[in-house]
């Protein structure tokens, strides 16, 4: 990502609370193919960003405000990310405007969203009391009650390290995830879920890697391939998925699924989202 894209985007700047629709708050970013680093020919996974919008709220043709939780699934193969800030922006102008229902809210963003994203997005609507936003948490073995020592706070996959013993299968997760945004600085808070099948993975070792993150500055969705690309190349399991959830912005919360299987994860909601 270039450092024009980045300047041109409204991250880290002074913003206007724009209320009325105006889908030309959205700032595309393109995608960069993180795994070309890795020496891969294609992607070696699949995979989607899902964004969790808490603050989304119109006028019905009378006039009374309507308010409800947005799930937004964008496919890993899509052009572009959209820039959070952005993404706010737009969902704030729709605070004054009338639409005639729910749904033409919902095809609305769909095609803008897909639009600025260059792949298709899709949206779903949700009531603010769905039972589905009960909080929950990741299955398996949570790896942050070891008693080791952390020296490094700089990514550093060199600390990841397998055994020869195998594995069926093994799900593990951590919630001392922690990144940096590459423009602002600010950190960005998460939990991390990696299910494996191959050669175990030292628990250990895992859990420095991890914590490795602390002043790494990147976008959610790269430190998420990072993440999943490292683990392929140092401990070279035969399957792998990493799934991050991060805390919400905003109002917006981004989290990132690659995985060597074709599938969609549960978009479950973390105690602390």
């Amino acid at each position: 990502m270039s450092s024009e894209q980045l300047l041109n985007s409204p991250l880290g700047k002074l913003s206007h609370y724009v209320t009325e629709y105006d889908p030309g708050q959205l700032c595309p970013i393109p995608r960069v193919n993180t795994w070309e680093e890795f020496g891969y020919e294609k992607s070696p996974y699949t995979g989607c960003d899902i964004w969790n919008a808490y603050e989304l709220s119109w006028l019905n043709e009378k006039g009374l405000p309507l308010v409800v939780i947005a799930e937004i699934w964008i496919p890993v193969e899509s052009l572009n990310l959209i820039e959070s800030k952005s993404f706010k922006l737009y969902l704030n102008s729709f605070s004054q405007t009338k639409f005639k229902d729910i749904d033409q809210v919902s095809e609305i963003l769909e095609s803008d969203l897909s639009a600025c994203a260059g792949g298709v997005v899709k949206v779903n609507l949700l009531p603010v009391n769905s039972k589905q936003y009960q909080s929950a948490d990741f299955e398996g073995t949570c790896l942050d009650d070891q008693d080791i020592s952390i020296e490094v706070y700089h990514r550093d996959a060199n600390l990841l390290e397998a055994t020869e013993t195998r594995v069926t299968n093994e799900k593990l997760y951590s919630h001392l995830l922690k990144t940096n945004c590459p423009v602002t600085g600010q950190p960005d808070w998460g939990s991390i879920s990696i299910e494996y099948t191959g050669k175990q993975i030292v628990h250990t070792s895992l859990l420095k890697y991890i914590i490795s993150y602390r002043t790494q500055t990147d976008f959610h969705e790269q430190c998420t391939e990072n993440i999943f690309l490292d683990i392929m190349q140092h401990c070279q399991p035969d399957e792998l998925a990493v799934y991050t959830r991060y805390l919400r912005r905003g109002g917006l919360d981004i989290n990132p699924y690659r995985s060597t299987k074709n599938e969609q994860p549960q978009n479950l909601r973390l105690f602390r989202q």
